[in-house]
């Protein structure tokens, strides 16, 4: 087994640029779509057919299915940590950490947990940045241009598209990355509606390999006032 390298990869979407024009986009937290390109798009993934960066991007709704398989994880990404951070205040909202082998095995997760809820207090709506750490790392297979594209919903109205792009990690590596979402003020009768229909708020997130889809997560989000927030995944966990 090759010596286990660690590398650090900081990420921010378009380096939160508060120019015009991106006061311009963010004027709107909910962005319409083009009504031509609504009836053009199919959400749904037939096997076979290659899933591309442009296909997921130019998705209408939240998808139906998983738009790949656990096994076209080929290169053994393995996540073992997830932290969400206020960058205003410093405060950690949520980490999750997963137990990692000392030795990095190249084996495919095929009992991976590809689903998950959060539920977050309203507060979490104010925020204006965060930072969301990933903890992964990878087999004996190098990751280029390893990038993520995350589709924000509520309901099946796009609320946001996040697109980074990680690069490149070297084989049985442990690698972090910090992505920094910048959100906008979201409309009062947005943020009543995304309280009072918990789990709604959806999220499509794809992991590709030199433009080629080799990973798919989805994501339910619930604002509802609770005491404490957790998170539950498949299986409940």
């Amino acid at each position: 087994m090759d010596k286990q390298d660690e590398s650090i990869v900081v990420n921010s979407n378009e380096e939160c640029q508060r120019d015009s024009q991106r006061e311009k986009e963010w004027s709107s937290f909910i962005l319409p779509l083009v009504e031509k390109e609504e009836e053009e798009v199919v959400d749904e993934w037939r096997p076979g057919e290659p899933v591309t960066p442009q296909h997921v991007l130019r998705l209408n709704r939240y998808t139906a299915d998983y738009l790949c398989l656990p096994e076209d994880n080929i290169y053994n990404i393995n996540f073992s940590r997830f932290k969400i951070r206020d960058l205003a205040s410093g405060l950690v909202i949520l980490d999750i950490k997963k137990h990692c082998p000392t030795e990095i095995q190249d084996i495919i997760d095929l009992d991976t947990n590809r689903f998950i809820q959060y539920q977050f207090s309203p507060a979490f709506l104010n925020l204006s940045e965060i930072g969301a750490t990933l903890e992964f790392t990878v087999g004996s297979k190098a990751l280029s241009r390893f990038r993520l594209i995350e589709r924000h919903f509520f309901r099946n109205v796009l609320l946001k598209t996040f697109d980074f792009e990680i690069g490149f990690c070297i084989p049985h590596s442990r690698n972090t990355c910090e992505h920094i979402y910048c959100l906008p003020d979201l409309e009062p009768e947005t943020v009543e509606d995304m309280i009072a229909n918990p789990f709604e708020t959806r999220s499509d997130s794809f992991y590709f390999v030199n433009n080629k889809l080799v990973m798919h997560h989805k994501a339910e989000y619930s604002f509802a006032s609770q005491k404490n927030a957790c998170v539950s995944g498949e299986n409940g966990k």
